[in-house]
């Protein structure tokens, strides 16, 4: 009985924890939008220009910190990173051995989760669901 109330609460951290990365990354997209990166041309690429093109964060101090003010611990999120590939790909290729690696991973996981949540037809749209 406890193991299935660890798992309860387990997952209640991880959606307080997604709460805050989601407020995050919605300013992230805005500010993507403001400097005309992602545009009603290119929304097929909207998740690749937002957190694949580049770094989502630089520096192992700063993703350490970021993990922290996001209350998740390095080791629980290298494990969601690994189910994320097996779940997407039927295998794990990515070693998430540092907390760089894991922060850019989460950005990505997440950043397609908030994309593929709002489904914005346009620029518009999307600037108005994250505003929100």
């Amino acid at each position: 009985m406890a193991h299935i109330f660890t798992i309860h609460l387990h997952k209640q951290k991880l959606n307080t924890m997604k709460t805050t990365i989601k407020t995050e990354l919605s300013a992230h997209i805005l500010d993507l939008i403001n400097d005309g990166v992602l545009t009603n041309e290119n929304r097929e690429e909207w998740h690749f220009h937002s957190f694949n093109e580049d770094y989502y964060m630089i520096g192992y101090f700063q993703c350490s910190e970021w993990l922290k003010i996001h209350k998740i611990g390095e080791f629980e999120a290298a494990e969601i990173c690994r189910e994320y590939e097996q779940d997407n790909f039927g295998q794990i290729t990515g070693v998430y051995d540092n907390s760089e690696k894991v922060v850019n991973m989460l950005a990505y996981i997440y950043g397609e989760e908030l994309l593929n949540e709002i489904d914005a037809a346009n620029i518009k749209q999307l600037k108005k669901a994250v505003k929100a």
